[in-house]
């Protein structure tokens, strides 16, 4: 597949950046639809995007070059040459995480809540986003003579950025439906570090492409962190319930 769609005089337009346009329109309408049954107002996502999105990006490539330190210390040059590839998910959602914090903060927004709507939002992006990957030729796994193998790279291969769509989008349609249902803030959010982790650290195996840590996996050691943390954040939001309805913790404060 040709990875430039068209172009615009001399300058091509390439599928990779239509897709993850989409991606992000996609979870902003999910994001606004979700965000009214909490009274959230028209445009606070917009606003959060107009910061988000820049420190999503900066963070996706500082990740990938945290992780790729040599090439780049030799070729420094290369750092902001996000053209030529190079972005980490993890990077993405721990800078957006960050401005999220910093944000609702300022608003006096209840960041569990906010991050319980952006959840579902976010992973439908990532399920979405996955097939720029696709388009690129990237983010494949090894080789493997199962029916479902794509021709990647000269061979008959895992197409795992296939399995990572498919999994997050099985986890959104999980989370938004439970979203609906207003459970106790932070436990959608719990389930989207849990669920998106999982499947991510047996995908993440399969790869060939991986970012490495010695001789582990950086997508597989950030699940198992982010897995626990999910966990931690889950049985919080538990616990907070109890005191509530035991009438130790006023809701309203």
């Amino acid at each position: 597949m040709n990875p430039i769609a068209f172009k615009i005089g001399p300058i091509p337009v390439h599928w990779y950046g239509i897709i993850i346009a989409v991606a992000i329109g996609a979870g902003l309408l999910t994001a606004k639809r979700l965000g009214r049954h909490f009274d959230f107002y028209s445009g606070l996502f917009e606003e959060f995007l107009v910061w988000a999105l820049p420190a999503a990006l900066v963070g996706a490539r500082l990740w990938y070059v945290l992780f790729q330190l040599d090439y780049y210390l030799a070729h420094p040059g290369k750092i902001i040459a996000v053209w030529e590839g190079g972005l980490a998910i993890h990077g993405a959602i721990f800078a957006a995480i960050g401005v999220a914090l910093l944000w609702t903060r300022a608003k006096k927004i209840n960041f569990l809540r906010f991050a319980d709507v952006a959840a579902p939002a976010l992973v439908l992006g990532q399920a979405i986003g996955r097939w720029a990957n696709f388009v690129n030729q990237e983010a494949y796994g090894s080789p493997t003579d199962l029916p479902w193998a794509l021709f990647i790279a000269g061979e008959y291969r895992h197409p795992t950025f296939l399995y990572e769509s498919v999994w997050n989008l099985l986890i959104f349609i999980g989370l938004y439906y439970f979203l609906k249902s207003k459970p106790e803030p932070g436990r959608v959010f719990a389930l989207y570090l849990v669920g998106y982790s999982f499947g991510r650290f047996f995908i993440e195996g399969l790869r060939t492409d991986s970012l490495m840590l010695g001789s582990l996996r950086v997508g597989q050691v950030i699940s198992v962190l982010m897995i626990a943390a999910g966990l931690v954040l889950f049985f919080l939001a538990n616990k907070m319930k109890r005191k509530v309805q035991d009438g130790e913790i006023n809701p309203e404060n």
